[in-house]
């Protein structure tokens, strides 16, 4: 730590992002929705650097020091980058063993065009949630619930809206999800402790947004079902679709509720779903293992194949080939390689004290806790625009105002629900974000045309400002604080 030494301004300070936004921009500009392959990584890398240059020839801090904070930031995200390797697993475990399709045939059935909007907003919302990914969920059901939509008469961004809010909804409370994991590991937040504080805000959000949806469908007169019809047929013919397949999500939540460590829920869920897969889907394990001489190794080999690498199996339609297409635990090393530079980063900015600068600005207004939060959402919605993308953002604000909170006495979990509420949702509604290019890209819908429509998105941040206005659920400061609960 620099006690002893002066800090830098908070100019000086902010120095390193403005170069950071710029290269970003640049990055984005030049690779658009691939600049998480690498580009990004590289731009952190470099602001670590010239972080460490300001603050050694500029301040005198020592090299050792720099590089403690940085080896202290990421062993502070070990257990995150472990569950992200699981979650590659477990996402790849759960699509291939039919019990994502089997929720997805039986929720897709529910549509009726009267109730097609919150319908489309319900049934993203379930995959994302069991996927923990709302790129893969917009990317796959997202895409063939467009097509229903305009088959019914919707206007895209209607639809475009529904999907996003939905899908949004499922990332942002998952424990599948990348950034769930980040924003709780970011905090030294429990990863359960975590998803359930971020209840209070967004069940009520989530309740909003499917009242307008179920509203706005009465105004539309819609028709027929036929692309429904297809996609399901599809799904029963390239899997076996069976209730029993549900057991795996059930018991999952079981161990959830039941406060049952992050690491071994995920894991025995992977377990439990491959051993769904080898008795319900060996068909799909054999396709992935290609040729072999001999059953048993057959499905050896495609399970342990299905379980680390990328997988694309056959089926009726395009569509449906991109919704059972998985990613393993090799899908997860472009988002561990971010965090890792996004680490460095952060341990470089504490270690020559321009954190705590940049921090010192906000301090006036988090007196107050409806100060406080408004302070952390418009951070957060402040850094998603500058720096073009959602990881950078929530490992930023949390850095930035962890050490705010701890000394107003507040538990970390209301710093990780707060960023959750900020930046996880936001990020989609901006134009040059990576998440708002992506999204648009892939529906075909122009950000700022699904932007009014995203109800989700923005109704969350307004609500974390509300709940802490009400003081629902928050230790108050000098209370001593709860045990993770």
């Amino acid at each position: 730590m620099i006690r002893n030494k002066k800090l830098p301004s908070p100019l000086v300070s902010l120095l390193p992002i403005l170069v950071l936004i710029v290269l970003i921009f640049c990055t984005i500009s030049v690779f658009g929705s691939d600049a998480l392959s690498g580009g990004s990584q590289i731009c952190l890398l470099f602001t670590t650097a010239m972080c460490a240059l300001v603050g050694m020839a500029g301040y005198g801090i020592p090299w050792k020091e720099i590089e403690r904070a940085i080896v202290n930031n990421i062993t502070g995200v070990s257990t995150a980058l472990l569950i992200l390797l699981i979650i590659g697993a477990l996402s790849a475990a759960w699509m291939l063993s039919g019990v994502v399709p089997t929720l997805i045939y039986y929720g897709v059935q529910i549509i009726h065009p009267r109730f097609f909007l919150v319908s489309c907003c319900i049934i993203c919302a379930v995959v994302s949630v069991m996927t923990g990914s709302s790129w893969t969920t917009i990317a796959t059901i997202g895409i063939a619930l467009m097509g229903i939509g305009k088959a019914q008469g919707f206007s895209e961004g209607w639809t475009a809206g529904a999907i996003i809010s939905g899908a949004y909804f499922g990332d942002k409370i998952s424990p599948l999800s990348d950034t769930t994991v980040l924003a709780s590991s970011v905090t030294d937040t429990p990863l359960f402790t975590h998803i359930r504080y971020m209840m209070f805000t967004t069940v009520p959000s989530m309740t909003i947004t499917l009242i307008l949806f179920t509203v706005a469908g009465f105004f539309h007169t819609v028709n027929g079902g036929e692309h429904i019809a297809l996609f399901t047929d599809g799904l029963s013919e390239r899997f076996h679709i069976s209730l029993w397949l549900l057991l795996v999500p059930v018991i999952t939540g079981v161990l959830i509720a039941r406060k049952v460590p992050s690491i071994i829920t995920l894991f025995l869920s992977t377990l439990m779903a491959v051993v769904c897969m080898l008795i319900f889907q060996s068909d799909v394990v054999l396709e992935i293992a290609g040729d072999c001489s001999g059953r048993a190794v057959a499905l050896f080999k495609g399970t342990m194949v299905s379980l680390y690498s990328a997988t694309a199996l056959t089926a009726p339609s395009p569509e449906l080939a991109d919704l059972i297409a998985t990613r393993g635990m090799n899908g997860m090393m472009g988002t561990i390689w971010l965090i890792l530079c996004a680490m460095c980063l952060g341990g470089a900015m504490t270690a020559c004290g321009m954190l705590g600068s940049i921090t010192s600005l906000f301090v006036r207004f988090t007196h107050r806790l409806v100060g406080l939060i408004a302070s952390t959402v418009g951070t957060g919605l402040f850094l998603n625009l500058a720096t073009s993308d959602q990881y950078i953002s929530i490992i930023l604000t949390g850095n930035m105002f962890k050490g705010i909170y701890e000394k107003e006495g507040y538990e970390s979990r209301l710093l990780s629900r707060t960023t959750e509420d900020a930046v996880t949702v936001t990020s989609v509604l901006i134009p040059w974000n990576t998440c708002g290019m992506t999204q648009a890209t892939i529906l075909g819908v122009p950000t700022l045309m699904y932007l009014p429509y995203c109800f989700f998105n923005y109704i969350s941040p307004l609500m974390s400002i509300l709940v802490a206005a009400i003081g629902y659920k928050i230790v108050k400061p000098g209370s001593q604080p709860k045990a993770n609960v």
